[in-house]
């Protein structure tokens, strides 16, 4: 064979690659993840990173989580039953009753992390080209969740200026359309840290029984709230027994992120006995991790006394400290750790990089989730932030030190960029 024709074989075998699927293209990246080698690289170069862009707490973790795996008399680590444990969904079903949810244990499926739970539940409840409606800024992987699903997004964009309450019933009454099946929503919210109120909550089951629409909330913050205010469950309102689905995880719950599980609950048998098959499809729920998770539900009320008066504090400080520096706002969250803040900036995207490929502080900058990735509606956001108030007093502070100095050398050079 002469080179030339070598050379056009070699030619035609490269031009012929296989591609990746569509979907994987469309799939969006997570603003919350998307800037790790920057920061990688600012560790590299010397920085310390303050990491306030991700959910991942600094409270220890309880030790009964250790002990029931170390403790375990376990001779062959086998498969457990696809919905989980029925020792733990009984103790799951006593703990949610606690908050008149009204559960058994058969309206748990057992997932491995919250995010599983997520996609049973939409997989179950919605077929390709359905819509579900979402208040907007929404956790940014819900976005991810329903692409890989081919299920339509349409949002109701909430506001800063009202502290990311719930929007009117009438923008609700305007997106629902004969495609629109289900509505999605984190309550207490990532990323606005937003505590729906009762009343909002029956709001939206009016509107779910009246388009007979599935109602998805996201409570896995459920312990952390602030001041007098309440959490109130989905499952605990009346009438709402078909429709309401919640989707929950240990990770933030008990700071066990790296557990990896969680559950779907529903007191819907249909969706049960249909989201029981997409987990005999995965098999099971991680053993060492369910043995943990059933111990925690032994954790004491104390100790989410503490955790709670810890996050206060955090949100206090850090509330304060940003709504000081000039043109700066941020409401104040009633729940979970994050919150969403508007700065004086064009393109949050590249603030956000900035600070970690540009910008130090006596030898330090900041993490953030740029706020675009947290919208549907192109163009929102990008004079926003996601902020994950998970780091301790002394480092939350120096951290605001380095945002406050950074946005003033930000600013003083942002047309040259």
């Amino acid at each position: 064979m002469n080179s030339e024709v070598s050379l056009m074989l070699r030619s035609f075998y490269f031009c012929n690659m296989p591609t990746i699927s569509n979907k994987a293209v469309e799939m969006p990246s997570s603003p919350i993840r998307k800037l790790v080698p920057f920061a990688d690289a600012a560790k590299k170069a010397g920085k310390h990173v303050f990491h306030l862009n991700i959910g991942q707490p600094d409270i220890k973790t309880p030790q009964l989580l250790f002990d029931a795996v170390q403790k375990a008399d376990i001779q062959v680590l086998s498969y457990i039953h696809s919905q989980g444990r029925l020792e733990y969904r009984q103790k799951l079903a006593k703990y949610y009753n606690g908050f008149s949810a009204s559960v058994q244990a058969e309206d748990f499926v057992v997932t491995t992390g919250g995010s599983e739970a997520l996609y049973f539940g939409m997989y179950t409840c919605l077929d390709p080209g359905d819509e579900v409606i979402m208040p907007e800024p929404f956790y940014a992987n819900y976005n991810g969740f329903s692409r890989s699903g081919d299920i339509a997004v349409k949002t109701i964009t909430s506001s800063i200026e009202d502290g990311f309450a719930l929007p009117s019933i009438s923008a609700f009454e305007e997106a629902i359309g004969p495609k629109t099946k289900a509505i999605l929503i984190c309550n207490p919210s990532n990323p606005t840290g937003y505590l729906y109120s009762k009343e909002e909550l029956e709001t939206l089951r009016d509107i779910a029984l009246k388009h007979d629409l599935f109602l998805f909330a996201d409570e896995v913050y459920r312990e952390f709230i602030y001041g007098d205010k309440k959490h109130h469950s989905v499952l605990a309102l009346d009438g709402l027994d078909e429709h309401a689905i919640v989707i929950d995880s240990i990770s933030k719950r008990y700071s066990a992120c790296g557990a990896r599980l969680g559950c779907l609950v529903s007191k819907n048998k249909s969706v049960i006995a249909a989201a029981t098959k997409f987990a005999q499809a995965r098999l099971s729920p991680p053993t060492w991790s369910e043995l943990a998770a059933e111990a925690a539900l032994e954790v004491p009320a104390s100790y989410f006394e503490e955790v709670v008066a810890e996050y206060s504090q955090r949100r206090d400080l850090l509330v304060d400290r940003l709504n000081a520096m000039e043109g700066v706002n941020c409401p104040s969250p009633g729940g979970a750790f994050y919150c969403m803040v508007h700065l004086p900036i064009k393109d949050s995207d590249h603030f956000c990089q900035w600070m970690l490929e540009s910008f130090d502080h006596e030898g330090s900058t900041v993490m953030m989730a740029p706020g675009t990735g947290f919208y549907h509606t192109k163009g929102l956001g990008k004079s926003e932030v996601r902020i994950a108030y998970v780091l301790n007093v002394d480092d939350l502070n120096r951290a605001m030190d380095a945002l406050e100095k950074g946005l003033q050398v930000y600013k003083a050079s942002e047309s040259s960029f």
